[in-house]
């Protein structure tokens, strides 16, 4: 899988669909992640946005999860389509 086109999840906007390409966080959080689904080629859904942006609701794995910009610029995807 080529990152050339990977952005940051926490770039997402409502209703975009995306594939996880890479996690660039370390430690714990990278553990965190990696246990919540954010492995490569997890597919995802941004479902909204709280009212000032932060955190955003994702479905992956079929599971619905609130995750703060800040992680989520730790987590690089492809796609972003609807």
């Amino acid at each position: 899988m080529s990152h050339v086109h990977a952005r940051p999840l926490s770039d997402l906007q409502p209703g975009e669909e995306a594939i996880v390409a890479q996690v660039l966080a370390t430690g714990r959080i990278r553990h965190r992640l990696l246990e919540m689904g954010f492995i490569r080629g997890a597919r995802l859904k941004v479902e909204k946005l709280a009212p000032m942006g932060d955190p955003m609701e994702l479905v992956i794995k079929g599971y619905h999860l609130s995750l703060r910009r800040e992680e989520g610029q730790c987590i690089l995807v492809e796609g972003g389509g609807q």
